[in-house]
């Protein structure tokens, strides 16, 4: 064999080894990731409201307006008239394109499983409406989140 056809052999197996690092990380899917570092508030009385990028159980409205239920969300906006969060479900909705896979081990210890994040929100909530914080969301979903919605402090 030629000395070229063993440096384009070398190339494709290199170009092989690539393709399956690749692959491997993207199967593991978004449970791996840091945590997001919140932006620290614009005003010193802020401290202690959430903060975008921040998972808290809070009274989230239903989707018809009907009622509410306490559940966990992530907050994208903060300013002084309350915060817009994007609302966390148990339920698989791995069939639909409006929801993001949301690993669920950096702030719910007690979780088997993943959650999913609805991407169709924001729902507008005031500050008496969030309970407790529960944690960061990973940096991988924060990124995809922010493609889809503004986020930030907004004084």
């Amino acid at each position: 064999m030629a000395p070229v056809w063993w440096i384009l052999l070398g190339l494709l197996a290199l170009g092989l080894v690539v393709v399956g690092v690749v692959a491997l990380r993207r199967r593991r899917g978004p449970t791996r990731g840091r945590p997001v570092t919140p932006s620290p508030p614009p005003r010193p009385g802020w401290r202690g409201r959430p903060a975008p990028g921040e998972i808290w159980w809070a009274e989230v409205p239903y989707q018809d307006g009907a009622g509410s239920k306490v559940r966990p969300c992530l907050v994208l906006r903060t300013g002084p008239g309350g915060s817009a969060v994007l609302k966390i479900t148990s339920q698989d909705q791995s069939a639909r394109a409006a929801y993001l896979r949301l690993p669920t081990a950096g702030w719910d210890p007690r979780a088997d499983h993943d959650s999913w994040l609805d991407l169709r929100g924001p729902y507008q909530l005031r500050g008496t409406a969030f309970h407790r914080r529960a944690g960061v969301v990973d940096t991988r979903s924060w990124r995809a989140v922010r493609r889809a919605h503004p986020t930030g402090w907004s004084a």
